[in-house]
């Protein structure tokens, strides 16, 4: 039978190619497959009676609610512009120095990457502001590429990235099965904050890592004093800077230090980003308007793909799925880093066709608990998953943010040199994985010290 779960995994796979909705065509997919199975007397109908369950777990579930306060958060300072006075107030300090835009850049995408956590808003966002000044201001077309689309996509590491926070909780599901598989039955958990605080030291590397890059290339930036930006409106540099530091720091520091639940968090975060808005006077009805919809939409895509992707692992698991992967990842290897490697492997070359929320909610419930079993940290696990996907997103050809940015480059900017620019940073990312890889403390000693 478990030729059969091959199969159902294969036809889910073609469907999703398609373009066709996510959401269902892993519940159609599913229910098809299931249907036959019980026609057929080769899947036991109990797993379907276990999904309405499954769904009230999913509808209280705690963790979930940060969801659309964190897209709503960054919906809003994305459409009133916080960004761009910020961009234009880090390059006032910059202006001096050739790479100075760019490490502006790098500076504002850390910050928005942390604000918003919403990787397609950030590269587009630092693409329309950005790319067109820095051309402008002699960078080469492919430097200007790699670094805008490099900053953009760090909302998949930073917090409070919507990745770690969706990860955290399927995370957390599949270490708590792996204990219960074990015959432990008080287990512990992941939460939000495990992975917010495992994330904090390589978060910080990446940009750094960049600003040495770009600092490495001022020879190549043609410098012209007489090109570089200036404001005609007198911008105050600290009231650009300031608001949004204090919100992350009051998101952030709220879960890090267990004064609020990530719900209330997410809570706060989105009643800062309504405050800083009203207070600089952009907050209007068509922004509530737009920034509402955005979050509904959004929201709903997310929570539909995660019923959908509870469906497929119920049906996958009445095939046999689970004994098929417990002979890929243990029986097979004879090293469990040769396991991760081929789970990690896996999850980078689905980034380049799937969305991270659908990689999330159909690879780590099939295959994390095998992973937990084989005795691997779950916030080491979450978070080079986290920069497996990361590097994805940023690889040629399929990577999402190479599409994000394409859609906003000049025509006279082609492909290849966009390709070009973010080849340096996916060998940053590499490095930064390997060090996580051989030193998995950069991960685990935060979290351990703040929650012993």
């Amino acid at each position: 039978m478990e030729y059969i779960a091959i199969f159902f995994i294969l036809t889910t796979f073609i469907f999703l190619l398609t373009g066709f909705p996510v959401a269902f065509v892993l519940a159609g997919v599913s229910l098809i497959f299931a249907y036959l199975g019980i026609i057929f007397d080769i899947f036991d109908y109990s797993y379907l009676l276990a999904f309405p369950n499954r769904v009230y777990g999913i509808m209280i579930n705690q963790n979930l609610l940060a969801v659309p306060l964190f897209i709503f958060m960054g919906s809003v300072l994305e459409k009133t512009d916080i960004a761009e006075n910020l961009l234009k107030s880090m390059n006032e300090l910059y202006k001096n120095s050739s790479s100075g835009l760019g490490v502006s850049v790098i500076i504002v995408g850390t910050f928005m990457a942390a604000s918003t956590g919403i990787v397609g808003a950030s590269v587009v966002t630092l693409g329309l502001l950005s790319l067109p000044v820095m051309l402008k201001n002699g960078y080469p077309s492919s430097l200007a590429c790699g670094a805008v689309c490099a900053s953009g996509t760090l909302g998949q590491i930073i917090p409070p990235s919507l990745v770690l926070i969706l990860l955290a909780d399927v995370l957390s599901a599949a270490y708590q099965q792996a204990q219960l598989n074990s015959g432990i039955f008080s287990p512990e958990t992941i939460t939000i904050g495990d992975l917010f605080a495992g994330a904090i030291i390589p978060g910080l590397l990446l940009p750094i890592l960049y600003i040495l890059y770009i600092k490495s290339k001022d020879k190549e930036i043609i410098h012209n004093s007489e090109n570089i930006i200036t404001t005609n409106v007198d911008i105050n540099i600290f009231q650009s800077i300031l608001p949004p530091i204090i919100l992350i720091f009051l998101v952030l520091g709220s879960i890090i230090f267990g004064i609020a639940t990530p719900s209330e968090a997410a809570g706060v975060g989105a009643a800062g980003a309504l405050s800083i808005a009203f207070i600089q006077g952009k907050l209007t009805k068509n922004i509530l308007k737009k920034t509402s919809r955005e979050t509904i939409k959004i929201t709903s895509m997310v929570f539909m793909i995660l019923l959908g992707a509870t469906l497929f692992s119920l049906v996958f698991r009445g095939f046999g799925g689970e004994v098929l992967i417990h002979a890929l990842l243990i029986e097979i290897p004879e090293d469990k880093y040769i396991s991760l490697l081929i789970v990690l492997v896996m999850m980078f070359f689905l980034g380049f066709i799937l969305d991270f929320i659908e990689i999330i909610f159909i690879v780590i419930p099939l295959f994390g608990p095998t992973l937990f079993s084989l005795g691997f940290d779950p916030v080491w696990i979450g978070i080079l998953i986290a920069m497996v996907l990361q590097t994805s997103f940023l690889t040629p050809p399929f990577g999402f943010s190479l599409f994000y940015l394409r859609g906003v480059t000049p025509k006279n900017i082609s492909t290849s040199e966009i390709y070009k620019g973010v080849y340096p940073y996916i060998a940053i990312q590499i490095i930064v994985i390997i060090i996580i890889y051989f030193f998995p403390g950069m991960t685990t000693y935060l979290p351990e010290v703040l929650f012993n």
